[in-house]
């Protein structure tokens, strides 16, 4: 090879890994924001009870406007920019040599379905805080859609840890260096961070009690594992980047 197609190829692989660490600051540089719209939003501490009257429900967004707009539009602006995070992963499993990419792709649909269902929770609390004069009914129903919307629809990321968990389960190594890419005991924490949130799905279902939406299960549970999942992960990545770049003789 060519001096010129060596300088090349290592600024490629040099760039692989300038992007990746990039992305992964940026993402928690965001998650920062989203921390600060959680807890401006007011109907988090404690989260909103789901049998609330109608009356109740209404009179909430009437005096809770405009920190429910500031929550969501932040939401709707910056949550976005958590999915550099998940493409970084979606980059080390495609690294992954004893397994296919399906699994990365497919982790990839999961990650970008979920982030649209959350989008769409977003949306529905914007829109009963936009004409909160509305009937308190109609509210109500916003109200519900929002909740149920934000907490039950929790398939696609047990999904994605377990399409994790999996790819790292069947990978044992690839060179230039005979390791795993993510060591073993990410899998067995990213079953674990599934099986925390599977239980949110019955928010869609009971009005009181750990599995409702406001419940300890569906609601703290559920978000402490994501958050606890983000945190982990980030550490993790950061470390598997790094060994990256020293294994193709970019960092010393």
């Amino acid at each position: 090879m060519s001096t010129s197609a060596a300088t090349d190829v290592e600024d490629a692989r040099s760039g692989v890994i300038r992007v990746q660490v990039i992305s992964l600051w940026t993402a928690a540089a965001f998650g920062v924001v989203l921390l600060i719209a959680f807890v401006a939003f007011p109907g988090f501490f404690p989260p909103m009870p789901p049998d609330l009257s109608p009356e109740q429900v209404a009179s909430f967004y009437a005096e809770n406007a405009a920190m429910i707009r500031f929550s969501m539009i932040t939401y709707n602006l910056c949550a976005i920019m958590l999915l550099p995070f998940f493409m970084v992963i979606v980059v080390q499993m495609k690294r992954m040599t004893t397994q296919s990419h399906a699994l990365a792709y497919c982790y990839l649909t999961a990650v970008v379905s979920g982030a649209t269902i959350f989008a769409l929770a977003d949306i529905f609390y914007l829109v009963a805080a936009f004409r909160p004069q509305r009937s308190p009914e109609l509210v109500q129903l916003l109200n519900d859609l929002a909740w149920i919307t934000l907490v039950a629809p929790v398939g696609m990321v047990v999904a994605a840890n377990l399409l994790l968990a999996a790819a790292i389960y069947f990978d044992t190594g690839r060179n230039p260096a005979p390791r795993p890419v993510f060591p073993r005991w990410v899998g067995h924490f990213a079953v674990l961070t599934a099986l925390a949130m599977a239980p949110a799905a019955a928010a869609a279902v009971f009005h009181t009690g750990p599995l409702a939406w406001d419940g300890v299960v569906s609601f703290w549970l559920r978000f402490l594992a994501f958050a606890l999942f983000l945190l982990v992960m980030f550490v993790v990545l950061r470390k598997t980047v790094r060994r990256q770049a020293i294994d193709e003789g970019i960092a010393g």
